[in-house]
Protein backbone atom coordinates (compact mmCIF):
# COMPACT_ATOMS: atom_id res chain seq x y z
CA UNK A 1 0.00 0.00 0.00
CA UNK A 2 1.45 3.25 -0.99
CA UNK A 3 1.64 6.26 1.64
CA UNK A 4 -1.42 8.25 -0.42
CA UNK A 5 -3.96 5.34 0.34
CA UNK A 6 -2.19 4.34 3.29
CA UNK A 7 -2.78 7.96 4.71
CA UNK A 8 -6.87 7.88 3.19
CA UNK A 9 -7.04 4.30 4.76
CA UNK A 10 -6.20 6.18 8.27
CA UNK A 11 -8.16 9.17 7.72
CA UNK A 12 -11.39 7.33 7.13
CA UNK A 13 -10.80 4.77 10.68
CA UNK A 14 -9.70 8.34 12.20
CA UNK A 15 -13.39 9.61 11.00
CA UNK A 16 -15.06 6.15 12.64
CA UNK A 17 -13.16 6.39 15.70
CA UNK A 18 -14.53 6.91 18.90
CA UNK A 19 -11.81 6.57 21.91
CA UNK A 20 -8.65 7.68 20.34
CA UNK A 21 -5.08 7.50 21.82
CA UNK A 22 -2.45 9.28 20.20
CA UNK A 23 1.36 8.53 21.62
CA UNK A 24 4.08 11.17 20.16
CA UNK A 25 7.57 11.02 20.26
CA UNK A 26 11.05 13.07 18.93
CA UNK A 27 9.91 12.88 15.66
CA UNK A 28 6.87 15.03 16.21
CA UNK A 29 9.13 17.64 17.69
CA UNK A 30 12.40 17.47 15.55
CA UNK A 31 10.20 18.99 12.65
CA UNK A 32 9.66 21.66 14.99
CA UNK A 33 13.32 22.46 15.27
CA UNK A 34 13.98 20.73 18.36
CA UNK A 35 16.61 18.32 18.05
CA UNK A 36 16.66 14.60 18.78
CA UNK A 37 18.93 14.46 21.88
CA UNK A 38 19.72 11.13 21.00
CA UNK A 39 20.63 11.22 17.47
CA UNK A 40 24.40 11.19 16.30
CA UNK A 41 25.54 14.64 17.01
CA UNK A 42 23.05 15.40 19.28
CA UNK A 43 23.58 16.57 23.27
CA UNK A 44 24.21 13.10 24.33
CA UNK A 45 27.43 13.17 22.40
CA UNK A 46 28.49 16.29 24.26
CA UNK A 47 27.08 15.07 27.97
CA UNK A 48 27.37 11.39 29.33
CA UNK A 49 23.92 10.59 30.09
CA UNK A 50 25.43 8.06 32.59
CA UNK A 51 26.72 11.02 34.43
CA UNK A 52 23.33 12.38 34.61
CA UNK A 53 21.36 10.00 36.28
CA UNK A 54 19.02 10.27 39.30
CA UNK A 55 20.79 8.52 41.69
CA UNK A 56 23.85 11.04 40.85
CA UNK A 57 21.79 14.12 40.34
CA UNK A 58 20.29 13.45 44.23
CA UNK A 59 24.00 12.47 45.51
CA UNK A 60 26.59 15.02 43.76
CA UNK A 61 26.40 18.98 44.01
CA UNK A 62 28.95 18.32 40.89
CA UNK A 63 25.76 16.43 39.19
CA UNK A 64 23.33 18.88 39.68
CA UNK A 65 25.56 21.79 38.48
CA UNK A 66 26.03 19.90 35.08
CA UNK A 67 22.49 18.73 35.44
CA UNK A 68 21.56 22.67 35.28
CA UNK A 69 24.18 23.69 32.74
CA UNK A 70 22.35 21.12 30.51
CA UNK A 71 19.00 22.13 30.88
CA UNK A 72 20.03 25.97 30.79
CA UNK A 73 21.31 25.68 27.50
CA UNK A 74 18.15 23.07 25.93
CA UNK A 75 15.73 25.43 27.61
CA UNK A 76 15.82 28.24 24.90
CA UNK A 77 15.49 25.92 21.80
CA UNK A 78 12.34 24.87 23.43
CA UNK A 79 10.71 27.63 24.29
CA UNK A 80 11.50 29.09 20.84
CA UNK A 81 10.03 26.30 18.95
CA UNK A 82 6.76 26.44 17.21
CA UNK A 83 3.67 23.68 17.12
CA UNK A 84 4.13 22.62 13.66
CA UNK A 85 0.78 21.00 11.43
CA UNK A 86 1.39 17.29 13.36
CA UNK A 87 0.58 19.27 16.78
CA UNK A 88 -2.28 20.96 15.53
CA UNK A 89 -3.90 17.56 14.36
CA UNK A 90 -3.46 16.19 17.58
CA UNK A 91 -5.58 19.38 18.49
CA UNK A 92 -8.03 18.81 16.26
CA UNK A 93 -8.45 15.33 16.69
CA UNK A 94 -9.18 16.30 20.59
CA UNK A 95 -11.89 19.11 19.56
CA UNK A 96 -13.71 16.83 17.20
CA UNK A 97 -14.31 15.10 20.65
CA UNK A 98 -12.80 11.80 19.94
CA UNK A 99 -9.45 12.01 21.65
CA UNK A 100 -9.44 9.76 24.64
CA UNK A 101 -5.84 10.65 25.80
CA UNK A 102 -2.80 11.64 24.39
CA UNK A 103 0.30 10.37 25.19
CA UNK A 104 3.45 11.92 24.55
CA UNK A 105 7.60 11.14 25.02
CA UNK A 106 8.29 14.55 24.94
CA UNK A 107 9.10 17.52 27.06
CA UNK A 108 8.24 20.29 25.25
CA UNK A 109 5.15 21.17 25.98
CA UNK A 110 4.10 21.74 21.99
CA UNK A 111 0.93 19.78 22.14
CA UNK A 112 -0.39 21.98 24.87
CA UNK A 113 0.63 25.19 23.02
CA UNK A 114 -1.01 24.14 20.02
CA UNK A 115 -4.02 23.46 21.29
CA UNK A 116 -4.81 20.34 23.35
CA UNK A 117 -5.69 20.10 26.93
CA UNK A 118 -4.24 19.41 29.99
CA UNK A 119 -6.71 17.16 30.96
CA UNK A 120 -6.37 15.05 27.80
CA UNK A 121 -2.26 15.47 27.52
CA UNK A 122 -0.04 12.73 29.37
CA UNK A 123 3.86 13.91 29.67
CA UNK A 124 4.84 10.54 30.78
CA UNK A 125 8.39 11.38 30.27
CA UNK A 126 7.75 14.92 32.21
CA UNK A 127 8.25 18.07 31.03
CA UNK A 128 11.14 20.45 30.85
CA UNK A 129 9.30 23.68 30.97
CA UNK A 130 8.74 22.76 35.03
CA UNK A 131 10.52 22.06 37.82
CA UNK A 132 9.80 20.97 41.11
CA UNK A 133 12.04 20.23 44.31
CA UNK A 134 12.60 16.40 44.59
CA UNK A 135 12.63 16.69 48.73
CA UNK A 136 9.69 18.66 49.40
CA UNK A 137 7.59 18.69 46.43
CA UNK A 138 7.11 22.49 45.92
CA UNK A 139 6.88 23.37 42.59
CA UNK A 140 8.97 26.34 40.78
CA UNK A 141 9.03 29.13 37.83
CA UNK A 142 11.30 27.28 35.52
CA UNK A 143 11.28 30.90 33.31
CA UNK A 144 12.45 32.43 37.08
CA UNK A 145 15.24 29.78 37.78
CA UNK A 146 16.17 29.88 34.07
CA UNK A 147 16.68 33.77 34.20
CA UNK A 148 18.66 33.50 37.54
CA UNK A 149 21.29 30.71 36.08
CA UNK A 150 22.07 32.83 32.94
CA UNK A 151 22.36 36.01 35.13
CA UNK A 152 24.75 33.67 37.39
CA UNK A 153 22.60 34.80 40.52
CA UNK A 154 22.75 30.86 41.08
CA UNK A 155 24.51 27.61 39.88
CA UNK A 156 22.15 25.43 41.31
CA UNK A 157 18.58 25.71 42.43
CA UNK A 158 17.49 25.31 45.94
CA UNK A 159 13.94 25.16 47.48
CA UNK A 160 13.12 28.38 48.70
CA UNK A 161 11.09 26.02 50.91
CA UNK A 162 12.87 23.77 52.19
CA UNK A 163 16.26 24.22 50.61
CA UNK A 164 16.29 20.78 48.93
CA UNK A 165 17.25 20.09 45.40
CA UNK A 166 15.35 21.28 42.73
CA UNK A 167 15.50 19.59 39.28
CA UNK A 168 13.69 20.36 35.66
CA UNK A 169 10.40 18.27 36.11
CA UNK A 170 11.30 15.51 33.45
CA UNK A 171 12.29 11.44 33.97
CA UNK A 172 16.15 11.59 34.64
CA UNK A 173 17.93 8.10 33.67
CA UNK A 174 17.27 5.13 36.56
CA UNK A 175 14.23 7.43 37.61
CA UNK A 176 11.01 5.85 38.65
CA UNK A 177 8.65 6.68 36.26
CA UNK A 178 5.37 8.77 37.09
CA UNK A 179 3.01 6.01 38.77
CA UNK A 180 0.14 8.34 37.83
CA UNK A 181 0.87 9.25 34.50
CA UNK A 182 2.04 5.46 33.70
CA UNK A 183 -1.47 4.33 34.43
CA UNK A 184 -3.72 7.11 32.92
CA UNK A 185 -1.39 5.84 29.80
CA UNK A 186 -2.18 2.22 29.89
CA UNK A 187 -5.75 2.83 31.06
CA UNK A 188 -6.34 4.77 28.30
CA UNK A 189 -4.59 2.09 26.03
CA UNK A 190 -6.94 -0.77 26.74
CA UNK A 191 -9.95 1.88 26.65
CA UNK A 192 -9.44 3.20 23.17
CA UNK A 193 -10.70 1.88 19.47
CA UNK A 194 -7.74 3.43 17.72
CA UNK A 195 -4.20 4.02 18.51
CA UNK A 196 -2.52 6.78 16.50
CA UNK A 197 1.39 6.33 17.56
CA UNK A 198 3.51 9.78 15.96
CA UNK A 199 7.26 10.13 15.30
CA UNK A 200 8.33 7.59 17.88
CA UNK A 201 10.41 4.39 17.38
CA UNK A 202 8.63 2.63 19.90
CA UNK A 203 11.62 1.32 21.62
CA UNK A 204 11.93 3.63 25.06
CA UNK A 205 9.84 1.62 27.47
CA UNK A 206 7.09 1.49 29.24
CA UNK A 207 5.39 3.85 26.32
CA UNK A 208 6.92 1.56 24.10
CA UNK A 209 3.94 -0.92 25.00
CA UNK A 210 1.18 0.71 25.07
CA UNK A 211 0.81 -0.25 21.36
CA UNK A 212 0.65 -3.67 22.33
CA UNK A 213 -2.10 -2.77 25.13
CA UNK A 214 -4.42 -1.37 23.04
CA UNK A 215 -4.24 -4.04 19.80
CA UNK A 216 -4.45 -6.76 22.89
CA UNK A 217 -7.51 -5.11 23.50
CA UNK A 218 -8.93 -4.83 20.45
CA UNK A 219 -8.28 -1.51 18.80
CA UNK A 220 -6.62 -0.34 15.54
CA UNK A 221 -3.46 0.93 15.63
CA UNK A 222 -1.91 3.33 13.21
CA UNK A 223 2.04 3.98 12.94
CA UNK A 224 3.39 7.53 10.97
CA UNK A 225 7.06 7.62 11.62
CA UNK A 226 10.40 7.89 9.16
CA UNK A 227 11.97 4.44 9.82
CA UNK A 228 10.68 0.74 10.89
CA UNK A 229 9.61 0.22 14.37
CA UNK A 230 9.89 -2.51 16.68
CA UNK A 231 6.08 -2.65 16.78
CA UNK A 232 4.96 -2.52 13.17
CA UNK A 233 4.42 -6.10 12.76
CA UNK A 234 0.96 -4.80 15.10
CA UNK A 235 -0.39 -1.71 12.92
CA UNK A 236 -3.60 -1.82 10.60
CA UNK A 237 -1.87 0.90 8.60
CA UNK A 238 2.13 2.43 8.25
CA UNK A 239 3.04 5.42 6.78
CA UNK A 240 6.37 6.22 6.30
CA UNK A 241 6.80 10.03 6.45
CA UNK A 242 7.46 13.23 8.14
CA UNK A 243 4.66 13.54 10.79
CA UNK A 244 3.41 17.06 9.81
CA UNK A 245 3.12 16.04 6.00
CA UNK A 246 1.90 12.57 6.73
CA UNK A 247 -0.58 14.02 9.54
CA UNK A 248 -1.81 16.44 7.59
CA UNK A 249 -2.95 13.78 4.59
CA UNK A 250 -4.12 11.62 7.57
CA UNK A 251 -6.65 14.58 8.65
CA UNK A 252 -7.53 15.73 4.98
CA UNK A 253 -9.51 12.12 5.21
CA UNK A 254 -10.87 12.37 8.25
CA UNK A 255 -14.34 13.18 7.70
CA UNK A 256 -15.46 16.44 9.94
CA UNK A 257 -12.36 16.78 11.75
CA UNK A 258 -10.75 18.20 8.86
CA UNK A 259 -12.19 21.72 8.60
CA UNK A 260 -10.78 22.59 11.70
CA UNK A 261 -7.62 21.46 10.91
CA UNK A 262 -7.55 23.32 7.68
CA UNK A 263 -8.09 26.75 9.36
CA UNK A 264 -5.40 25.89 11.63
CA UNK A 265 -2.81 24.54 9.66
CA UNK A 266 -3.39 26.65 6.44
CA UNK A 267 -1.27 29.16 7.32
CA UNK A 268 1.59 27.14 8.21
CA UNK A 269 1.10 24.81 4.46
CA UNK A 270 1.56 27.52 2.02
Amino acid sequence: MNSVESCRRAGEMLARAEAVVVLTGAGISTESGIPDFRSPGGLWDRYDPTKLTFDRFCASAETRRDYWRLATETYPLLTRAEPNPAHLAVAAIEASGRLLKLVTQNIDGLHQRAGNSEQRTVEIHGSSLKAHCIDCGRPHDRAELHRRLLAGEIAVPECEACGGRVKPSTISFGQAMPEKETAEAFDAARDCDLMIVVGSSLQVYPAAALPDEAVRSGASLVIVNREPTPKDENATVIVRGSAAETMSLILKHAGDISAGFKAAADPMLR
